[in-house]
């Protein structure tokens, strides 16, 4: 256990707090704690959805502790960047859905958690990068690739080749983020939203999100029979049953995960 990331549970919703102030930044610690939250979370039937965000008004996350690097050791960067790698990418293979709750500036690893979740909600006020280069470094916490992704090539190059900053306002434009909310609220409104989850099959929701994250890397047309045995997968599920039944029924379903 580490009282680096806090965490509890909001109904069927885990909120994590990244806790190490003055910047919540990421070290060596905190990245396999995180690692280690997202596996729990998906052993536990009853958590549908998880929302990360840091501590404090100012910084969602400063990214990596700078002190970590400050030595030139090849092992130790080699350590840090599969810890990283590790961190963000169980993140991103979360198997509900990750809400960033962005309340601060998210520079360099901070930007790289919250691009590995699948939706981003920031307060007015932050501000996000990926300023790596400008000490000698790259992004290696999959930001270069997720940030591609999101955002698409000229943006991911115009903010990692030339340090681009974006404020609130210019990310949601960009697709960098999906909503702005005014100072204070983001955990408030990713919290809304991660309810609105609750009414959905969380076995659907899980399938759902591995064909969406699919698409990163597939043909659409290998994309359509994986569809397919997804959908019809889902009726080996108890959920599938409540689900039908309980529309025919005009009643709300009661999901259990199974």
């Amino acid at each position: 256990m580490s009282d680096k990331l806090l965490m509890e549970m909001r109904g069927h919703t885990a909120l994590i707090t990244i806790n190490t102030p003055p910047a919540n930044t990421w070290d060596e610690e905190s990245l396999p704690r995180l690692a280690d939250l997202v596996e729990q979370l998906n052993e536990d039937n009853n958590c549908y959805s998880l929302v990360i965000t840091g501590q404090g008004e100012k910084f969602f996350s400063a990214g990596a502790d700078l002190n970590m690097f400050a030595s030139g050791d090849k092992l130790v960067a080699r350590d840090l960047a599969t810890k990283f790698s590790a961190a963000f990418e169980t993140l991103s293979q979360f198997r509900g859905v990750s809400i960033a709750a962005i309340n601060g500036f998210a520079m360099g690893g901070g930007l790289e958690c919250a691009l590995a979740c699948d939706i981003r909600i920031a307060e007015s006020h932050a501000v996000m990068a990926l300023p790596e280069a400008t000490v000698g470094l790259l992004p290696a916490g999959l930001g270069t690739q997720h940030l591609s992704w999101v955002v698409g090539e000229g943006w991911a190059k115009k903010m990692i080749l030339c340090g681009e900053r974006v404020d609130a306002t210019t990310a949601e434009k960009i697709g960098l983020v999906e909503e702005v909310v005014d100072k204070g609220l983001s955990v408030e409104r990713a919290l809304a939203l991660a309810a609105n989850v609750e009414k959905q099959s969380p076995k659907s929701v899980a399938a759902s999100k591995r064909l969406i994250q699919a698409a990163r890397h597939s043909s659409i047309n290998a994309a359509y029979p994986v569809e397919a045995d997804e959908f019809v997968a889902l009726f080996d599920t108890n959920d599938q049953t409540e689900g039908v039944n309980a529309f025919l029924e005009k009643r709300q379903p009661k999901w259990t995960n199974s």
